[in-house]
């Protein structure tokens, strides 16, 4: 690469960078408000929070990356334009492929990581989150105590708790179950503690009461100072962990196993995620062509290229929505997932019309000219 050529890449670099860590800052963060339920209501610490919102950044770095490039082409080459540092380089006499050749091999640079992302990182992540999930609702001290609320963690099973101490002491339980007679059986008790013996959960009260209305409709009572409750009939933790589309690898999407029942019902929709994740990554190139057609794809103004890049900008917004359209669309109809390539091919067919197609012809004021 030449010393040109290096400095270009540079002066794109940094900016891109800069705009990815801001913009995946910004879906960092909105991520973390819908994943606070897991310190609100589950009750998990922050660690596992904090893994949570790592695990689900391949995928938010892989959505921001096309806008990333977007803005960070049109700042950095904006000011590049405005400069002159452009026109001089037309002026030495390189042509217009050898000025924007920098910013594809940059674009072409993210789209590799895009793909990378979104084709084995994405999964392996998006797989470990849904384990990590499924390991947070199979506890039992978040799943079936909710201090102050009534929760259902299984048909026929209600409890409640005033309190849960954070040694993970329940204080003033109430638990009540239908028998397999039809007849509700209801347990008080002072305290309680969710443990496991012999592998199985159960749930260990302290002093309180059994209460039950026989066939004869007599009710019995029994205190008890003690009274262990088997939780394995009622709670199941050896449920397997079902995978989403987003956490399927690409083979799984293009040839699933036909023999489940919720591969056949989705094999559309794995289709138009398997050509997704695909024709994503064209969007990186197809955004920096837009942005370098929005500065260096007309005449030269030192005033600025507001109305182009408005006009860039609102392009690259219709394609993503467009883009967006057709994926959902190919879930119901197979033969649209073309359209998924269509739309970042056509929109840098057209961008590069424009950027090779234009001439960059510096305009002078009469101020300059006698200067």
């Amino acid at each position: 690469m030449r010393l040109i050529d290096r400095y270009l890449f540079v002066q794109l670099l940094w900016p891109m960078v800069l705009a990815i860590a801001a913009l995946s800052g910004l879906a960092v963060l909105s991520e973390s408000l819908s994943a606070l339920d897991l310190l609100v209501d589950e009750r998990q610490s922050v660690l596992i929070f904090i893994k949570v919102i790592l695990l689900a950044m391949p995928q938010l770095i892989a959505m921001v990356m096309p806008v990333a490039v977007l803005l960070s082409a049109v700042v950095a080459m904006n000011r590049l334009h405005i400069e002159q540092e452009i026109v001089i380089c037309f002026s030495t006499g390189m042509s217009r492929w050898r000025v924007v050749a920098p910013a594809f091999q940059l674009a072409g640079g993210a789209s590799l990581l895009c793909l990378v992302l979104t084709l084995w990182i994405q999964p392996l992540c998006y797989r470990a989150l849904r384990e990590t999930l499924e390991n947070v609702r199979a506890d039992l001290v978040a799943t079936m105590i909710r201090p102050g609320r009534f929760s259902h963690p299984a048909p026929g099973f209600t409890v409640y708790a005033q309190s849960v101490d954070d040694d993970g002491v329940i204080h003033n339980l109430f638990v009540n179950r239908e028998t397999t007679r039809g007849r509700d059986n209801t347990i008080t008790a002072q305290e309680g503690r969710l443990e496991k013996r012999g592998g199985a959960p159960v749930l260990v009260m302290h002093n309180g009461a059994n209460q039950q209305f026989s066939s004869t409709g007599v009710l019995n009572y029994l205190s008890f100072d003690d009274y262990v409750l088997d939780l394995k009939p009622l709670i199941s933790l050896d449920k397997p962990v079902e995978y989403k589309l987003s956490d399927r690898y690409l083979h799984e999407l293009f040839f699933p196993d036909m023999r489940g029942a919720w591969e056949r019902e989705n094999r559309d929709k794995m289709l138009a995620e398997g050509h997704s994740r695909i024709a994503t990554p064209l969007y990186n190139l197809a955004f920096m062509a837009l942005a370098l057609a929005a500065v260096i794809g007309g005449a030269f103004s030192r005033l600025g290229y507001g109305a182009r890049i408005a006009a860039v900008a609102a392009t690259a917004l219709v394609a993503r929505i467009v883009g967006f359209a057709a994926q959902e669309a190919a879930g119901g109809q197979p033969a649209l997932n073309v359209a998924q390539y269509l739309v970042p091919i056509a929109t840098l067919a057209v961008a590069m019309a424009v950027i090779l197609g234009a001439r960059v012809r510096p305009r002078f004021t009469a101020l300059e000219a006698t200067a």
